[in-house]
């Protein structure tokens, strides 16, 4: 990280990003509960933010931050989601959240130098498909909710919405002042 970004600028992002992720994940475990039909919830519209901010922190800040954006962001989105959420949908998401958005994390890191896209992208698709098997394996097996369809149409929806989301992630870097834009192409840890 280049040293022209304040100690103070870093905290705020960081703070920002683990309230987010936080939530993404709280609203996220509350509607998986909410199926559409028997290949898609709710939840797989939603959970995909939680790459963009994980992305975003990763291009802005580092890999070093958006590591502990994750790590943070799990603890809050487990405990929240235990007392909001299915206990076990709580757990088995936690356990897929952190897995996914680590090898988000680092995916994200190797290519951060090549195309504007293919980091955010290639990084959202993988993470979300290891995230995907996790959750649906884990929250649903041994149950009688179909959870082999549900996957498959959560990480459809996942595809989709990866794609779509590089249109707020190209936004929101062209919007930053020119030292952080700067600062968020070289990056790494």
């Amino acid at each position: 990280m280049s040293s022209e970004i304040s100690p103070g600028t870093v905290r705020n992002g960081v703070a920002l990003g683990v309230i987010l992720m936080g939530l993404v994940v709280l609203v996220s475990n509350i509607a998986v509960g909410y199926p559409i039909n028997d290949w898609l919830t709710w939840g797989a519209f939603t959970y995909p933010l939680a790459f963009l901010v994980t992305d975003l922190i990763n291009r802005v800040f580092g890999v070093r931050h958006a590591r502990r954006v994750v790590y943070a962001g799990f603890v809050v989105g487990v405990v929240l989601s235990v007392f909001y959420a299915d206990v076990r949908i709580g757990l088995a998401s936690g356990s897929a959240f952190l897995v996914a958005q680590l090898l988000d994390v680092t995916i994200f890191d190797r290519l951060r130098r090549q195309s504007w896209w293919k980091a955010p992208l290639i990084s959202s698709l993988l993470g979300s498909a290891v995230d995907t098997a996790l959750f649906f394996s884990l929250a649903f097996a041994g149950t009688q909710v179909p959870w082999v369809t549900l996957g498959i149409g959560d990480y459809g929806a996942k595809l989709f919405m990866a794609a779509a989301l590089l249109v707020p992630f190209r936004v929101f870097i062209a919007m930053l002042p020119a030292h952080l834009a700067q600062t968020s192409e070289t990056s790494s840890a």
